[in-house]
């Protein structure tokens, strides 16, 4: 495993607050979307949110992806390690995209 993956920067503090809040957003919904079946609300409704919901996730996961980048990665490529950050950053997207 390279050095660069064991750094110590990471995400920035202002991504990690959104990322954090919009997780909690998420939780919110998701305890929503489990209310709502519970109460059996009509089909369309809960298709809607649960739309909602991945939407939200995938919003996260594109944040994620870009402050990776952003911090991780380019902490790599400045030490001279680009070519396997950048492997495994095609990895981790390869595996996001086909659980999308």
């Amino acid at each position: 495993m390279p050095i660069c993956a064991e750094t110590t920067i990471y995400l920035t503090p202002d991504l990690e607050k959104d990322l954090a809040d919009r997780l909690s957003r998420i939780e919110g919904q998701v305890r929503g979307l489990r209310r709502m079946l519970l109460e059996h609300k009509d089909c369309e409704s809960l298709l809607i949110q649960a739309a909602a919901v991945k939407a939200a996730i995938t919003e996260v996961t594109i944040k994620l992806l870009e402050g990776h980048m952003e911090t991780c990665v380019a902490e790599c490529v400045t030490s001279g390690e680009g070519i396997e950050a950048l492997h495994r950053l095609k990895g981790a997207l390869a595996t996001v995209l086909r659980r999308a």
